[in-house]
């Protein structure tokens, strides 16, 4: 153990030093700290625990990727591409993707006895990936497209089944308009609710060959083929691969693949959920900021109160590096007490939100009915780190004062 070590641990640790080095400013100092990075935490785990909870359900309407027609408008009335096997083996092989399913959508008009409303229907099939929808699913159960004949079952969202007063097992009219006003009669087999408004009140999942019939599509024409990647961080990289080796593909018509990520397909979404890493950067600096002049100030005071101790240790022939060492080892152990105190409030205020969702938000603003929290252990790590770092450099140039010290004036200091 070094001496400045030592000597730091005898006037932390010790009652008379306990006492002396921890007055009420640099008690406040510590609890700045505290609740510094206490907040810190639940900033961070706020902020990714959002983005990641809007981002599914982007997701879960949308899958990853899409490829559809070059040829398609930004509307839900789709012009088909024709999906070959080969094609599809080909997706399901390219590397990054692990899942791939048919989709297609139409617009249309549900109406009650009392009300309408506007929504796309979105057909899918017995490839379809359920996960996102069984765990938003409220009531009754997810409609069966296995069998072999088209179903008229469908899924629609607690936002549409509140507006025009459906329940499970009611039956409703949709109209389409084409060439001829066609009218087709569905059966709510579940409600769903994601919180997520802006798709809740328009997307109704049925077959996909009710789609096929209404369109007067052949049994391989779909709206486009959505894909689910196994890494999300790689999604932008696997897009820009697939929609390079895709580009020049065609199908049997003549078609052409127009390959996007889910990036492409909601970028005002996307860009709002990046700009919300900017305001954790600067509350992260504020936070920093104030905590570390608590510690800057308390670090001072501790100075000041061991002036005596300072003259006495440069009469004994201590230079200042190594003095200025014992009141950074002290200000580390304040700082450390702090960042556990910190740890253990952040940590507890999230599990008790994870778990108890004691704070609600309006979904209709937010898209979600609580706060989500989602925090990891490299993010809990580095802002731990990041923490202990820019407070002691912050501290560095405070303990220069002690080169201001005359030893024959100080050790008369009282």
């Amino acid at each position: 153990m070094s001496l400045e070590l030592f000597i730091a641990k005898k006037v932390y640790f010790s009652k008379e030093g306990e006492r002396q080095a921890t007055p009420p400013v640099v008690r406040i100092a510590m609890v700045g700290i505290t609740l510094g990075l206490a907040v810190m935490i639940l900033s961070v785990a706020i902020v990714i625990g959002f983005k990641k909870e809007i981002r599914n359900k982007v997701i879960g309407f949308g899958s990853h990727i899409q490829i559809t027609n070059f040829d398609n408008n930004t509307s839900y009335e789709s012009t088909p591409i024709a999906i070959s096997d080969t094609f599809l083996t080909y997706l399901k092989n390219f590397p990054g993707i692990v899942h791939v399913e048919p989709f297609a959508t139409k617009p249309g008009i549900l109406k009650t006895d009392s009300d309408f409303q506007g929504i796309v229907l979105k057909g899918v099939d017995e490839n379809y990936d359920w996960t996102f929808f069984r765990k938003n699913l409220k009531e009754g159960a997810l409609p069966d497209f296995t069998q072999k004949k088209s179903s008229t079952d469908v899924l629609i969202s607690r936002y549409l089944s509140d507006l025009l007063g459906l329940k499970v097992g009611d039956s409703f009219l949709t109209y389409f308009v084409q060439e001829d006003v066609r009218a087709r009669k569905y059966h709510i087999t579940g409600i769903y609710e994601t919180g997520f408004i802006d798709y809740d009140k328009i997307f109704v999942l049925a077959d996909i060959r009710q789609i096929r019939r209404l369109n007067g599509w052949e049994t391989d024409e779909v709206s486009g083929l959505e894909l689910q990647v196994s890494d999300y961080d790689k999604l932008d990289l696997i897009a820009e691969n697939l929609y390079f080796d895709t580009a020049e593909k065609q199908d049997r018509k003549g078609n052409t693949y127009y390959t996007r990520s889910i990036k492409e397909l909601n970028p005002m979404i996307f860009d709002w959920l990046n700009v919300l890493d900017i305001n954790v950067v600067v509350i992260l600096i504020l936070i920093l900021a104030v905590a570390g002049f608590t510690m800057i100030s308390g670090l001072l005071i501790i100075i000041l109160e061991r002036t005596n101790m300072i003259g006495i240790l440069k009469a004994l022939g201590e230079n200042n590096t190594s003095i200025r060492k014992i009141f950074l080892y002290i200000a580390l152990f304040l700082i450390g007490k702090g960042m556990l105190l910190g740890n253990a409030i952040g940590l507890v205020l999230c599990g008790l939100q994870s778990y108890f969702h004691i704070v609600k938000l309006d979904p209709s603003v937010y898209y979600l009915d609580a706060v989500p929290i989602d925090l990891n252990i490299s993010s809990l790590f580095l802002l731990n780190i990041g923490t202990l770092v820019a407070s002691m450099l912050m501290l560095l140039g405070p303990s220069y004062l002690i080169t201001r010290i005359d030893p024959a004036k100080s050790i008369r200091f009282e």
